[in-house]
């Protein structure tokens, strides 16, 4: 009869949880990037990593937010993605705490002619992916990124010449 009883409990414990996330994660509303980013979901977030963020988080608002945010995982959807160009953006003052951008703007910046750097007050360090008309596609926070992982990235995500010329 214990056996029974537990082996209901472990059922309870494990299939509850996770048919209430199937049920938040059925809703694929999107929202802009802009709209990501306000909520503090920034980057090429997989579907995957949400699933992750609800096992350690349980507020379902949040963990839904996170799916509405988030590209969808398969074996190459986010490695075909390429944009037209790219907006560095950060805060002039700040660039003293971020060595590795610095590094990257003054030596590696010019290997990538469709990449601008734009100054902004108070911006934390993050790159602006555009699409082919110019227009705001994704945000991505690079903080804690190394200088190689801008040069990975930027080799593989953005275009190496402009669309117009």
């Amino acid at each position: 009869m214990l056996r029974f009883t537990l082996y209901y409990w472990v059922l309870i414990v494990i299939l509850i949880p996770s048919a209430s996330f199937v049920i938040v994660s059925s809703s694929k509303e999107q929202l802009s990037s802009k709209q990501c980013e306000d909520l503090g979901f920034t980057g090429l977030a997989l579907c995957s990593d949400c699933n992750t963020f609800s096992e350690y988080v349980k507020d379902k608002e949040l963990i839904s937010d996170c799916l509405k945010c988030c590209t969808e995982d398969s074996d190459d959807s986010t490695s075909k993605i390429t944009y037209s160009g790219a907006i560095l953006e950060v805060c002039m003052r700040k660039l003293v705490f971020y060595p590795e951008i610095v590094g990257f703007i003054e030596e590696e910046k010019d290997k990538f002619p469709t990449v601008k750097v734009q100054y902004l007050f108070n911006s934390p360090p993050k790159l602006i992916m555009l699409d082919n008309e110019g227009q705001h596609k994704e945000t991505i926070r690079i903080d804690n990124w190394k200088r190689e992982h801008m040069l990975q990235f930027l080799q593989k995500k953005v275009q190496p010449y402009s669309a117009s010329s």
